[in-house]
């Protein structure tokens, strides 16, 4: 009976033992550490905007062209008057006072904007009408004087034509003369010659009487060979008699 009890009793320990040996080797399994957080995404970026205007100056009625870029941005805004724009691009604008231009970028990462200021000036004046040139001024103020037939003394109309001639000569005294002496076509060549001659010097001296530079006039003659009027009457005669002023070139 002892017997019994004692293999029973050897029994429980060696199970215990076992028991005990099992636990000893057995590993301990750490607890797993909590999960990190998520990293938080990255703020998306800034937008950016450049606006520009050439000229920056300008006269009222002309135009100016606004230029402008831009990054990281989705809706774009130009005042005044433009409106919604494309991320880059230019418009030409017609301001009649000087306004300041504003551009405004809108995207994820915010607002930018930019401005540039166009300033108008008023219109120049206008410029004056060209008044007549000395060629033409010459023609409008300049008389010839006449003479009687087969004479060299001054008339009293071709005094009175001489008088006015010499107040435009004073007042214009960058003109030069050439008096010309013109006969009718009675006479021979040579006769006429020396009288157109004679008619050119008493016009000259007498423009000189009147203040005119002598170095200002030149004389010739040339008698019958360049008549004014071609008909074969005392009315026509008439017109050739004279003394005829040329501005010289």
């Amino acid at each position: 009976m002892w017997e019994g009890s004692g293999r029973k009793a050897a029994w429980v320990v060696a199970v215990a033992l076992l028991a005990l040996f099992a636990g000893a080797c057995k590993k301990k399994v750490q607890a797993p550490l909590p999960a990190a957080p998520p990293a938080p995404a990255p703020a998306p970026p800034a937008p950016t905007v450049s606006l520009k205007a050439s000229p920056t100056f300008i006269t009222r009625g002309e135009s100016s062209t606004l230029t402008w870029t831009s990054s990281n941005a989705t809706e774009l805004d130009l005042e005044p008057g433009v409106g919604k724009v494309a991320p880059e691009g230019s418009t030409t604008v017609s301001p009649t006072t000087s306004t300041t231009y504003t551009i405004t970028a809108t995207g994820p990462g915010g607002n930018a904007s930019d401005s540039v200021r166009i300033t108008v000036g008023p219109p120049p004046a206008p410029k004056p009408a060209p008044g007549p040139s000395l060629e033409e001024l010459f023609a409008q103020n300049i008389r010839d004087a006449f003479f009687d037939f087969d004479r060299a003394d001054l008339r009293p109309d071709a005094r009175e034509a001489l008088t006015r001639d010499a107040e435009f000569l004073r007042t214009h005294a960058q003109i030069r003369v050439t008096i010309e002496g013109h006969c009718d076509e009675r006479g021979s060549l040579e006769y006429n010659l020396g009288l157109g001659q004679r008619r050119a010097d008493a016009a000259r001296e007498f423009l000189v009487s009147l203040g005119v530079a002598e170095d200002r006039l030149r004389t010739m003659s040339w008698g019958k060979e360049h008549p004014f009027c071609t008909d074969h009457n005392e009315t026509c005669w008439q017109q050739n008699r004279r003394a005829h002023l040329v501005m010289a070139q």
